[in-house]
């Protein structure tokens, strides 16, 4: 990809970015990628003014362009790539990750309940909705759907604490009026009123959005999952976000509870909580009648790769469900997660289709981290790649970051060989700087600095 963009365009002011860079332009594909699909310039040059991308394009073409005195950042051995999304992650349970022995149902009991209570805290809230933030751009990530906690004061938290980024973040109350503990539970009525609140105040605030959020079906009554479906009708842009057929035995609880309904996905579907909006999370026990109705409505999965190994609830059938149509997005899932990082979310998706006999080429796990995600969450006009007018949330990705990548960075590699060392080795090292809207938001060399100066004091 070249770029036509006249000098007379940039604007005074604006920084440009030189190095090797990818970005995506379509869907690369399971199978042998794409070549149309992405644009890749060895040396290539990304200008940006007023948080948006202004050029992209081979570095040969458009420096000449540029204002006399732009600065330009030049990283010849590293990679520059969009700002990564994350699909599914919840911000009140960084403490419980790794946490040993359980599978779904009674970790939620055992660790999440008791954890998410302490949000009830405004004062609590604030200060980790920060620390959320910094770790994702420390992983580089740099736009998300986030769950936050049934308390109102969390997500409205977590929604300033990202408007003062500028980060794009969708997020909402989680809504649970049963089968859950004092301190989380709530009412039906209050859910829905809470929930309205915040749409009115927050939803389209910035770079803000608010998604409708039962936790799932299980810690919903009727009632309030109709207020769910409710809230879908009542403003323009809203995402839905729950979970869905990730353990067998939350689907046989599902059936216990909710009788009348033909299955786990018809649940969702009789509260009008299914469409093109809709993030189910996992998906992993499923069949052809729930892809269909899934692709039929528009309906999206997140995939949720390290949480589904670590708390043994399946293996993901990513083939059966692109070949179905169904659109799927990647996700850490972080706390069932074990990583914040998206590099190593694409790791175990590899796995798990491995397992399942299937393949994942690179070229499609970066996509699905980048202009996959941003399709999947509806924010590809603004984000998931790099073309001009979109917004500069963007990495410089260090493609040596361990030793091992250091003696497999000396040998000369090809671009699919670039992304698989990084998709397979790399983790939240790999990020030199995140950028977000132009500015940086993360720098790993500055953080490492201050960290060992705390450490000398």
């Amino acid at each position: 990809m070249t770029t036509s963009t006249q000098a007379a365009s940039f604007a005074a002011g604006c920084t440009a970015f030189r190095g090797p860079l990818l970005h995506f332009l379509s869907e690369p594909g399971l199978g042998t990628p794409d070549p149309g699909s992405y644009s890749y310039f060895t040396d290539g040059l990304l200008v940006v003014a007023d948080g948006r991308v202004q050029a992209v394009g081979e570095a040969a073409e458009l420096l000449p362009q540029l204002p006399v005195g732009t600065p330009v950042e030049h990283s010849p051995e590293g990679l520059i790539l969009p700002g990564m999304i994350d699909t599914h992650v919840h911000m009140p349970q960084l403490a419980v990750m790794a946490s040993y022995g359980t599978q779904l149902l009674e970790w939620l009991e055992t660790y999440t309940f008791p954890t998410e209570s302490r949000f009830a805290d405004a004062d609590w809230s604030a200060k980790q909705s920060k620390v959320f933030l910094d770790l994702l751009l420390a992983h580089g990530t740099t736009s998300a759907l986030v769950f936050s906690t049934s308390h109102k004061v969390a997500s409205e938290a977590l929604f300033r604490a990202a408007h003062d980024y500028n980060m794009a973040i969708a997020t909402g109350r989680v809504m649970m009026d049963c089968n859950a503990p004092d301190g989380v539970r709530d009412t039906a009525e209050a859910s829905y009123e809470e929930s309205r609140e915040l749409i009115a105040r927050w939803h389209g605030t910035g770079r803000q959005r608010y998604a409708v959020t039962p936790r799932f079906a299980a810690t919903s009554t009727p009632e309030q999952l109709t207020y769910a479906g409710k809230l879908m009708t009542e403003a323009e842009g809203l995402l839905m976000q729950t979970h869905w057929a990730e353990n067998k035995a939350e689907i046989a609880w599902i059936a216990e509870l909710f009788p009348e309904r033909a299955s786990y996905l018809d649940v969702y579907d009789h509260f009008g909580l299914l469409g093109p909006r809709s993030v189910l999370a996992h998906g992993i026990h499923i069949d052809d009648a729930d892809r269909a109705r899934l692709a039929e409505t528009g309906t999206r999965i997140a995939f949720c790769p390290t949480s589904n190994t670590f708390l043994g609830s399946g293996l993901f059938d990513l083939s059966s469900a692109r070949g179905a149509d169904v659109e799927v997005g990647l996700a850490s899932d972080v706390g069932g997660g074990t990583s914040l990082s998206m590099l190593v979310t694409m790791a175990e998706a590899y796995k798990v289709c491995q397992l399942r006999g299937q393949s994942l080429n690179p070229f499609q796990a970066f996509y699905m981290a980048t202009l996959g995600n941003a399709k999947v969450l509806h924010q590809e006009t603004e984000t998931g790649n790099l073309a001009p007018g979109k917004m500069a949330d963007f990495l410089i990705i260090d493609r040596a970051a361990s030793p091992i990548q250091q003696l497999k960075h000396s040998a000369e590699r090809d671009l699919s060989g670039i992304l698989f060392d990084l998709m397979i080795l790399g983790d939240d090292r790999s990020i030199r700087r995140t950028y977000i809207a132009g500015q940086c938001r993360y720098d790993r060399d500055a953080a490492q600095g201050a960290a060992h100066a705390g450490l000398s004091v």
